[in-house]
């Protein structure tokens, strides 16, 4: 499932010290202390500044970081983790490393780093860097993906129900029921480059991905590349309560794409505008409420990652 990113030139890297954000609270592994990880370092031949952070501290430390002129910076946590170093150091000379001690880890399979701590921390210090596109909404980056819909909904509802002490998985799975059933569509009008004038459509969600998902096979939600400079958007215009229903097994058991109503195309950029003042939206597995309307676009090998 690890793919590593295409990109134009890459180079092998020596690092002797390197910087290393500790999120405390890291998905399902949040109980890897800052010795282990300083130790896996040591291991794999160098010296680890271990800052321990909360999550929202991450994109402070990563800045922080880089007032102290380092040259890598490790997230050492779950894709929110990733992203928030990331945003930091993209259009940087800085490079991303990446310790995946999440639950999903989404990213970091995509570019092939490994989830056992101490290969993790050998490929950052004898990998080699590439350069790989982030996805930018109304400023704001992503390395994963954006949504606004039914997605949104379940990720800030899954999160205020762990807010209270519930498991990360049975919010998920109490959070996908209660939305399922407020089911509701979103009329937005979309525009993209290649099609300056806009069209109207009711949807329950738009998923917007950083590059192009796999949408079937064994392979489904990752991405072969992180660098073919595209927007990949998919939506369910027009698609029932039902229908959803039908297209959450066909994303365990099938290809979403073979359902009527789903759509997907991939763009450089895309705008979609809700008809309010401010809507919410997941970027990265984080809701946040935005002034409408959502403008999306590809920013091509602007981040610097190490990968083996």
């Amino acid at each position: 499932m690890a793919h590593a990113p295409a990109a134009n030139s890459c180079h092998p890297i020596t690092v002797q010290r390197i910087t290393v954000l500790l999120n405390r609270r890291a998905g399902s592994q949040d109980a890897v202390s800052p010795e282990r990880v300083a130790a896996v370092f040591h291991t794999a031949g160098c010296e680890a500044d271990i800052r321990i952070l909360d999550g929202h501290a991450v994109a402070a430390g990563a800045a922080d970081a880089l007032k102290g002129n380092a040259s890598v910076i490790v997230a050492a946590g779950g894709d929110g983790t990733v992203s928030a170093a990331a945003s930091v150091l993209a259009a940087t000379d800085a490079s991303l490393g990446v310790m995946p001690l999440g639950t999903l880890n989404h990213f970091a399979k995509d570019i092939g780093v490994p989830l056992d701590l101490g290969k993790a921390a050998e490929s950052i210090t004898r990998g080699r860097t590439v350069t790989i596109d982030v996805g930018d909404l109304n400023g704001r980056s992503f390395i994963n993906n954006s949504s606004i819909g039914m997605y949104a909904s379940l990720v800030s509802e899954s999160a205020a129900m762990q807010r209270i002490g519930s498991r990360k998985w049975l919010a998920h799975g109490v959070a996908a029921v209660r939305v399922w059933r407020r089911y509701r569509r979103l009329r937005v009008e979309v525009r993209t480059e290649r099609q300056p004038s806009t069209f109207e459509l009711a949807t329950p969600f738009v998923f917007v991905g950083n590059n192009e998902y796999q949408l079937s096979g064994l392979e489904l939600g990752a991405r072969k590349t992180l660098a073919g400079g595209r927007l990949h958007v998919c939506m369910a215009p027009g698609m029932s309560r039902r229908g959803v229903a039908r297209m959450i097994i066909a994303a365990v058991f099938g290809d979403v794409r073979s359902l009527d109503g789903f759509e997907s195309f991939t763009a450089r950029s895309v705008t979609l505008d809700a008809g309010v003042a401010r809507l919410q939206a997941s970027i990265d597995g984080e809701v946040v409420t935005l002034s409408n309307p959502l403008a999306f676009r590809i920013q091509p090998r602007a981040l610097r990652v190490i990968v083996p």
